[in-house]
């Protein structure tokens, strides 16, 4: 049906049309919704097109990276918060080309430091699951991926992690290991007893031990990943909200702005690797792409488990903002 579809879009629009539309869009600013009522069309066949002019050549895009304020934004990271490097994207108005554009530089990341023998620990979640569909090298072989959280039904198999280890051990080669066990569970005494069965045991340990990690940061928004999953409340998250709770690492480590472990009933829900087990591994790659994690990924910063730091220019600069507004005067 899809390809059906396909053809007979390409049939009824004309390529001077898919020029149009992308002259507005790329060079005059002219949204997607506004084209879509220029051109009595719908959003999501805007949004079809404009790939479609890409695939076939008829835009062509250039990034042209400000290198120096990068590398002026990388040495103010490392300063501060004591990471190892800072990825920082150009901005982008749409929230799925900003993910994707960060999950290029991680991409590019893993192809220059991956080699055989390494083992990558892999959370869930979209921007973590873009990384795979930003790879473009040739698969090298010799690098497992090992789920580093469990899975989540309701998440939807593209943004699990099993399924995004697969995908990752496909485009880069190597092989691929699940984590047995829901990522979510109803109380820490569950949870406990999981973490002693030896298949569970077993693949944590590995991880425990990977050479990076791929950890994704969330926020308490309404379209966060534990809010959309159904994991907790509404008043659950109100309370966490209310408590100083600002987000969390890899969907279950929540943390207030300061970096702290925050007291809210969410902790010790989900089975994963712990911060205590993040701490002990060489490379932790963190990836935020939205700009509404700002907070979060400050957070996130503070812990001292994070080494890379995947954003964009625009969060970079509030999180420097926000570093400074909320230091204690001590600091």
């Amino acid at each position: 049906m899809q390809r059906v579809v396909a053809r007979s879009e390409r049939s009824e629009v004309r390529v001077e049309m898919l020029i149009d539309i992308a002259t507005l869009y790329y060079y005059e600013d002219v949204t997607q919704e506004e084209l879509s009522q220029r051109f009595a069309m719908s959003r999501a066949k805007i949004s079809r097109l404009l790939r479609r002019a890409r695939e076939e050549g008829l835009v062509e895009i250039r990034v042209h990276q400000p290198g120096a304020v990068g590398a002026e934004l990388e040495r103010e990271f490392v300063r501060r918060f004591g990471i190892d490097r800072l990825l920082v994207s150009v901005d982008h108005r749409e929230t799925d080309a900003q993910r994707i554009a960060v999950a290029r530089l991680v991409a590019a990341h893993l192809e220059r430091v991956l080699s055989g023998g390494m083992v990558v620990a892999v959370g869930m979640g979209r921007n973590v699951a873009a990384i795979a569909d930003a790879l473009v090298s040739r698969p090298r072989g010799g690098v497992t991926f090992v789920c580093a959280i469990g899975g989540a039904q309701r998440a939807g198999e593209h943004m699990n992690a099993d399924h995004i280890c697969r995908r990752l051990a496909a485009r880069f080669g190597g092989e691929s290991e699940t984590l047995y066990a829901p990522a979510f569970i109803t109380s820490p005494d569950i949870r406990d007893a999981l973490y002693r069965n030896d298949t569970v045991k077993l693949t944590l340990d590995r991880a425990r031990r990977a050479d990076i990690a791929l950890v994704g940061i969330g926020d308490l928004s309404e379209d966060s990943n534990m809010v959309r999953m159904g994991w907790f409340s509404p008043n659950e998250i109100a309370e966490a909200r209310l408590a100083g709770t600002i987000g969390d690492t890899m969907g279950y480590d929540f943390l207030d702005i300061h970096g702290r472990a925050a007291t809210t009933a969410m902790q010790g829900r989900v089975i994963g690797l712990s911060r205590e087990d993040l701490m002990r591994i060489p490379d932790v790659v963190a990836i935020a792409a939205e700009n509404t994690k700002a907070p979060a990924i400050l957070g996130a910063l503070r812990t001292g488990a994070i080494n890379t730091l995947a954003t964009s220019f625009t969060n970079a600069h509030t999180i420097l903002r926000l570093d400074e507004a909320t230091r204690p005067p001590e600091a």
